[in-house]
């Protein structure tokens, strides 16, 4: 079983940036891609980036790329997630998640086998 706490939310104008880290409770972090996916009130929960084991690649949805940028600390079992020039419809609440299973970058929820509690982000206009 592996744990992830989230952390690093909160309220940003626009334009502003904010860095999100999560923290897994396991040993293999690094055999782990990992990944981020966000929900804002009444919409489903959706992808936004993902990053693979060991080497680090990594896929970015349209909406961030540019704006967002995925990076891990293996040493510290921790994936981050910077996210700069940010816009009201970032506003959501996000989630890191863990996919222990070899093949390509996962990008679907069902594809993840852990997940951590979420983090609220909100973006005033």
């Amino acid at each position: 079983q592996v744990q992830l706490v989230e952390s690093g939310g909160g309220l940003v104008q626009a334009g502003g940036s904010l860095r999100l880290s999560c923290a897994a409770s396991t040993r293999t972090f690094s055999a782990y891609t990992m990944g981020w996916f966000r929900q804002a009130p009444g919409k489903e929960r959706e992808f936004v980036v993902g990053i693979s084991r060991n080497v680090g690649i990594t896929y970015y949805e349209d909406s961030v790329k540019g704006r967002f940028t995925i990076s891990r600390d293996n040493a510290k079992n921790t994936v981050y997630l910077q996210m700069n020039s940010l816009k009201s419809e970032d506003t959501a609440v996000y989630y890191c998640a863990a996919d222990s299973t070899f093949g390509p970058l996962a990008r679907t929820q069902g594809e993840y086998d852990y997940w951590g509690q979420g983090t609220q982000v909100t973006v005033s206009s």
